[in-house]
C-alpha cells in the first residue's frame, strides 16, 4: 500500500519566531509511529531555523523551489546542493504559482526536476489545469502533456522519489475545492498518464496528492477517493492545528480508501 504524504506549503508566509513555533508545534503533533511521510515547505530564509525545530521528528524539511543550474552567476536562485546543505531533503517543482504568475516554462520544470532528483532532491512534482482549459474540456490533455514535458529525462528508478501533487489552478486561493468525483477523475489520469510514460505498475506504485484548497472540511471526502495518497496544503498548513488535523485524515482516509 502506497504511504500517506502530507506536505505544508507555507509559501511567502511567516517570520523567524512563527516559523520555528510552527515547525515546533507540527513537530511534537507527531509521533515516531507516524503513519505518513510529514513535510514543511518553508520560505528559504527559514529553512535553517525550521530544520532545528524539527530535529529528531518525523517530519522532513522541503523547499519551494530551486535553480535548474548547478551553481555560477545566478542571481537570487538556490541550488540543490544548497538546499541539502541546509537539511532539506524535498523540493517542490512546477508549482501552479510558478507556472503561471512567475511564468516558469515546462522546459524549465523538466530542467528543475531533473536536477532535483539528480542531487538527491525528493520532488513533488505539480501538475494541473486553469477553469479556461478546464470549461474548454482540455484538463486531461493538459496534465498528460506537463507529465510528458517533465518527466521526458525521468527514468523509472528514480520515480521512487517523486510525488505527483494535482493542483486544479482554478482551486488554488479561491476557497473552491473540486469535488471528489472530480479528484477521482483527476488522479485516473495522471495514472493513465504514467502507465504510458512507463508502465501500469509503476503508474499503481506513484504517490498521487491532491493539492487546492484544502481544508480539514473538505478533506476527509478527498482522501476517501481512490487512488488520492495525501495532500499538498497552502493556507491550511500555517495553523499546526489544522495542518495536523489533515495529517490524521490523510492517515486514516488513504488507508480506508
Amino acid at each position: 500500500m502506497r504511504r500517506p504524504f502530507i506536505g505544508g506549503n507555507w509559501k511567502m508566509n511567516t517570520d523567524h519566531a512563527s516559523a520555528r513555533s510552527l515547525a515546533h508545534a507540527i513537530a511534537e503533533g507527531t509521533g515516531a509511529d507516524w503513519a505518513a511521510d510529514v513535510v514543511v515547505f518553508p520560505p528559504f530564509p527559514y529553512l535553517l531555523p525550521v530544520a532545528e525545530a524539527i530535529a529528531g521528528s518525523p517530519v522532513a524539511l522541503g523547499a519551494q523551489d530551486l535553480s535548474g543550474e548547478v551553481n555560477g552567476a545566478r542571481t537570487g536562485e538556490v541550488s540543490a546542493e544548497m538546499l541539502r546543505d541546509v537539511g532539506a531533503s524535498w523540493v517542490i517543482v512546477g508549482h501552479s504559482e510558478r507556472r503561471h504568475t512567475i511564468g516558469e516554462s515546462e522546459a524549465l520544470i523538466a530542467d528543475k526536476l531533473s536536477m532535483a532528483l539528480g542531487s538527491g532532491l525528493r520532488a513533488v512534482l505539480c501538475v494541473g489545469e486553469t477553469r479556461a482549459e478546464r470549461d474548454a474540456g482540455k484538463a486531461h490533455d493538459i496534465i498528460a502533456a506537463q507529465l510528458r514535458s517533465a518527466l521526458a529525462a525521468i527514468d523509472a528508478a528514480a520515480m521512487d522519489d517523486v510525488v505527483i501533487a494535482y493542483e486544479p489552478v482554478w482551486a488554488i486561493g479561491t476557497g473552491i475545492t473540486a469535488q471528489p468525483a472530480d479528484a477521482g477523475e483527476a488522479h485516473r489520469e495522471i495514472r493513465s498518464a504514467l502507465a504510458a510514460r512507463y508502465d501500469a505498475r509503476l503508474a499503481s506504485g506513484v504517490r498521487v496528492v491532491y493539492g487546492g484548497s484544502l481544508v480539514p472540511a473538505t478533506a476527509k471526502s478527498i482522501f476517501a477517493v481512490d487512488g488520492v495518497d495525501g495532500g499538498l496544503v497552502g493556507g491550511a498548513s500555517l495553523k499546526a492545528h489544522d495542518f495536523l488535523a489533515l495529517c490524521t485524515a490523510a492517515t486514516v482516509g488513504v488507508a480506508a480508501s
